[in-house]
């Protein structure tokens, strides 16, 4: 379980997290959205203690992170796969851990086989990795205490195909078992794939938490027009955000508030229809959009 509450982070008169909430609930896997320079990064380490909030508290497994007795027992974290010893064998990365975290040293061996990390890969140095690599050995770690709760910062960066759909599963059965998944990607086919309940936020500001479904369900309308810049004047007069996607525009109104907006500019629409089937890059497009508008205008 994750718990996060009001969560702010100012560096001085800059909010990098405005009052962010949500939860993470077991046997669920949450996909954490937002662009670049959202706040999801700094979210996630004042979830794991890193980043002393401004206000607001997290508690993971019901407490801060910071009062957690054996932290490695309770949550995998991994927010960059770089920060490992480079002068370390893998195994001796996670042998080190497990001495620290009071793990049977046989389930070193055992990590390391379930990220795919063979005896040769286990005896080099960190430093002659690659990143997929790198974040196998950062997937092992986070899975070497068996916590209850994962903590993931992209993840899948330097994955090939192969090892993106290997990760999938793994996280699916993490949650099918039980457990607690945060997950950030910018991957959002990936995230769309395996994840059970989206956290959106944009400029440091929730703007959408719901099950993915739900949330999908509520993309908005897709339309398209033989004259798409006339069609976005218009949409624009009528009050209508509209975002460009794939296959035309998207909009979050109903199509008959769009429908009205075309005819009273003499626009003949060539689709119009509930974008449902879109998929959450387009949902993902029009929120953070929407956000970034209403930045702007303050």
């Amino acid at each position: 379980m994750i718990d996060v509450e009001h969560l702010t982070k100012r560096y001085g008169a800059h909010p990098a997290v405005d009052d962010v909430s949500f939860r993470c609930e077991p046997g669920t896997v949450t996909g954490f959205l937002g662009p670049n320079g959202a706040g999801k990064s700094t979210t996630m380490r004042m979830i794991c203690g890193l980043t002393p909030p401004t206000s607001g508290n997290a508690l993971v497994a019901g407490l801060p992170y910071r009062q957690l007795v054996n932290p490695g027992r309770e949550v995998g974290v991994l927010l960059d796969a770089s920060a490992q010893h480079a002068g370390r064998t893998g195994r001796e990365v996670l042998t080190v851990a497990a001495r620290t975290m009071g793990v049977d040293r046989r389930e070193v061996a055992t990590k390391l086989d379930l990220v795919g990390l063979n005896e040769a890969a286990a005896k080099r140095r960190v430093r002659a990795y690659s990143l997929g690599m790198r974040q196998r050995l950062g997937l092992a770690l986070t899975l070497l205490g068996d916590p209850r709760v994962l903590i993931l910062d992209e993840p899948a960066n330097g994955l090939d195909p192969e090892g993106i759909v290997w990760m999938r599963g793994l996280l699916r059965d993490f949650a099918d078992r039980g457990g607690t998944v945060l997950l950030s990607s910018h991957l959002l086919r990936e995230v769309e794939a395996v994840a059970d309940r989206l956290v959106v936020i944009a400029g440091g500001r929730l703007v959408a938490q719901d099950g993915k479904d739900e949330l999908l369900a509520g993309a908005g309308t897709l339309v398209r027009a033989r004259d798409e810049d006339a069609l976005r004047v218009a949409l624009d007069r009528a009050g209508l955000d509209a975002t460009p996607v794939t296959g035309g525009l998207l909009v979050r109104a109903e199509a008959e508030a769009i429908g009205q907006a075309a005819a009273d500019a003499g626009l003949a629409l060539t689709e119009l229809r509930p974008a449902s089937g879109a998929g959450l890059e387009q949902l993902f497009l029009t929120l953070t959009s929407a956000a970034s508008s209403r930045e702007n205008v303050r």
